[in-house]
C-alpha cells in the first residue's frame, strides 16, 4: 500500500520542523487521517543530524538516511524499530487499513521479529484473526524488549512465536518505558529504608507517627479537591484508608471505599456512574466547559473489568510495587468511573497496591496525598499531560441537564495508555515520604516526647496541658505569647515560663519545621 505523501507544516497542533517530513507513526496517522494522539511524533530531516537523531521540541528528527520509504509497510516497520509502542495508536491504525495490509505485512516475512509483533498486536488488538497458518518452530521473541520497557511475566503465544510480556491485558494495559530516572528509582530500596526507618523507632512512636502520617494524607487529598471536611469525616476517610490492602481489588471493594467516601448518596449515584463526567468549568449560564471527559457510561463495566484484571496480573508477576500502583491509580483516575470522589479513591489505590504489596510497613501509609498537595503544579501537570491531547477526539455535546454526553466510541482512549510520566511522579513522591516525612515525623515525635518530660519535669501539669504548653511556644517561635500566658498559663511565674520556652527551644533546636503541624494540634 503505497501512501501519498502531501506537503505538511503542522502535525495534531505542533509546527513540523523545517526541512522534514514525517515518519512512522505520525506519518500513519496523518495520511490514513487516524483518530489517536502521538505523542512523541517523529520527522526525517532532509540533512545529516550528528548522532543520527535527537529530541528537539516536542519531535524526535532523524537524520535523512532513515527515511523508510513510501509504503505503508516501510512505516510501520520503522514505528517498530525506532519509536515507543503506543497500542491505542497502532490499534487504530490496524483499524484504518485493509485487513489484506496486515497480512501481506506479515506474510511478506512470517518468521521475521516485525511481522510476528504486528501479526500478534493486530489479532489481540482488534479481535481479528488473519488467514495465516501458525507460525513454524521458530526461536520465540518478546512482545516488548525488556531493555526498553518494564515488562511482565512472559506469556507465549504458539501461534505467533511470540512472548505477551504486557503489564496488562489485551482489555486494559499501560505501557511503563524503561527511562534512567525510573531505573535508579526501583534499585533505589525505599521499602528496605521505610522498614529500617521504622524497626529501629520503638513501637509506641511509630503507632502514633502512624496515626499523624494517616491523618496529613487524609486531610491533603480532600485540601487537593478543594475541600475542608470536619474533623470526623477525616477520621472515618482514614479508616478506610488504613485497610487498605486488606481486601483484593475488585469492583465491589472500590464501590465500598466510594460507600465510605461519600456517606449521604441522596443526591449522588452510589457506584459506577449511569451519565457523563467532565472535569473543567462551568460558563455563566452553568453549561460545561470540559478540560477532560471521562468514559463514556456504557463502557465502564468492561473499562473496570480491564483495570483490575490488569492490576491483579502485575501484582501476579511481581512488577515494581510503585509502578503498579501507579498504573492502577492514574488509570482509575483517568477512567473516572464514579460521579464523585474520583481524585480520593485515584489516590487510595496507591495505598492499596502499597500496602497489598508490603511495601509500606504494618500499619503504615505513605503521605503522598502531602507531598503531591505540595507538589500540585506538577501533579496537574501530570495528569494534563496525558489526558488534554484525548480531548481532540473525543466528540460531545452538552446535556439538557448541563452534563456531557459523548457520541463517539471512546473506549479505546481509556483502555492503553504510557505511564511512564505518573510513575516518575509517584516515585518521586514515595521517595520524599520515605526519605523526608517518615523520618522527620518520627525525629519530631522524639523531641516531642523529651521536651514534654522535662517541662513536665519542671511544673507537675497534665499530658494534655503540656501538650498544648509546648504547641504554643513553637507556633509563636520559641515564646509563649502574652496573650496566651494571661489566658491558661496565668498561674506560672516568669521563671517557670523561661524555663519551659529554654527546654522546647533546646528539644526542638536544627528541627525544620513541617507544613503539617497542624496534624499535631490538640
Amino acid at each position: 500500500m503505497r501512501l501519498n505523501f502531501a506537503e505538511t507544516k503542522a502535525f495534531q497542533g505542533k509546527a513540523l520542523p523545517t526541512e522534514t517530513q514525517l515518519v512512522g507513526l505520525s506519518a500513519l496517522v496523518q495520511i490514513l487521517s487516524v483518530a489517536a494522539p502521538v505523542r512523541r511524533p517523529s520527522a526525517v530531516s532532509e540533512k545529516h543530524i550528528r548522532g543520527s537523531h535527537r529530541d528537539e521540541g516536542d519531535w524526535r528528527l532523524f537524520d535523512k538516511r532513515y527515511w523508510p520509504g513510501d509504503n505503508f509497510a516501510d512505516h510501520l516497520t520503522f514505528a517498530l524499530r525506532h519509536e515507543d509502542l503506543d497500542l491505542l495508536v497502532l490499534k487504530r491504525v490496524f483499524k484504518a487499513v485493509p485487513k489484506a495490509e496486515i497480512r501481506d505485512f506479515v506474510t511478506a516475512a512470517p518468521t521475521g521479529v516485525p511481522a510476528r509483533r504486528v501479526w500478534f498486536l493486530y489479532e489481540m488488538l482488534t479481535g481479528e484473526t488473519l488467514d495465516i497458518p501458525d507460525t513454524p518452530n521458530v526461536a520465540a521473541v518478546d512482545l516488548f524488549d525488556p531493555k526498553a520497557y518494564f515488562t511482565g511475566k512472559p506469556k507465549l503465544s504458539k501461534r505467533h512465536r511470540v512472548r505477551n510480556n504486557l503489564l496488562g491485558t489485551k482489555d486494559f494495559s499501560p505501557v511503563i518505558r524503561r527511562t534512567s530516572a525510573l531505573v535508579a528509582l526501583t534499585e533505589s530500596g525505599l521499602a528496605e529504608k521505610a522498614r529500617e526507618t521504622v524497626g529501629r523507632t520503638g513501637g509506641h512512636v511509630v503507632s502514633r507517627a502512624a496515626s499523624f502520617l494517616l491523618l496529613a494524607d487524609s486531610r491533603a487529598s480532600f485540601e487537593i479537591e478543594g475541600e475542608r471536611p470536619p474533623r470526623n469525616r477525616l477520621e472515618r476517610w482514614g479508616r478506610a484508608v488504613v485497610q487498605a490492602g486488606k481486601h483484593a481489588l475488585t469492583l465491589e471493594e472500590i464501590v465500598r471505599l466510594h460507600s465510605v467516601l461519600i456517606e449521604d448518596t441522596r443526591l449522588i449515584h452510589p457506584g459506577l456512574r449511569p451519565d457523563g463526567v467532565f472535569l473543567g468549568e462551568r460558563d455563566h449560564e452553568n453549561n460545561p466547559l470540559p478540560e477532560f471527559i471521562g468514559a463514556r457510561p456504557d463502557d465502564l463495566t468492561s473499562l473496570m473489568k480491564g483495570l483490575i484484571d490488569a492490576n491483579a496480573r502485575m501484582r501476579d508477576d511481581g512488577i515494581d510495587a510503585v509502578l503498579q500502583a501507579a498504573s492502577t491509580a492514574f488509570g482509575f483516575v483517568y477512567v473516572h468511573p464514579l460521579q464523585d470522589g474520583n481524585g480520593r479513591l485515584h489516590r487510595c489505590l496507591i495505598h492499596h497496591v502499597l500496602a497489598e504489596r508490603k511495601f509500606t510497613p504494618p500499619g503504615m501509609v505513605f503521605p503522598v496525598s502531602s507531598v503531591m498537595l505540595d507538589r500540585i503544579d506538577d501533579y496537574r501537570t501530570t495528569l494534563q499531560s496525558h489526558s488534554g491531547p484525548l480531548m481532540e477526539f473525543i466528540d460531545w455535546k452538552p446535556t439538557s441537564d448541563r452534563n456531557v454526553e459523548v457520541l463517539n466510541d471512546t473506549a479505546d482512549l481509556y483502555c492503553y495508555f504510557d505511564c511512564t510520566d505518573e510513575a516518575e511522579f509517584l516515585y518521586q513522591c514515595v521517595k520524599r515520604t520515605v526519605e523526608h516525612d517518615l523520618p522527620h515525623e518520627i525525629d519530631y515525635l522524639r523531641r516531642h516526647d523529651e521536651a514534654r518530660r522535662k517541662i513536665m519535669d519542671t511544673v507537675e501539669m497534665p499530658d494534655r496541658l503540656a501538650d498544648d504548653l509546648l504547641l504554643f511556644i513553637r507556633q509563636n517561635k520559641g515564646v509563649l505569647s502574652k496573650k496566651r500566658r494571661e489566658r491558661e498559663f496565668e498561674k506560672l511565674t516568669d521563671d517557670e515560663v523561661a524555663s519551659i520556652e529554654a527546654v522546647v527551644r533546646d528539644a526542638f533546636e536544627g528541627f525544620e519545621d513541617s507544613s503539617n503541624e497542624q496534624n499535631h494540634a490538640p
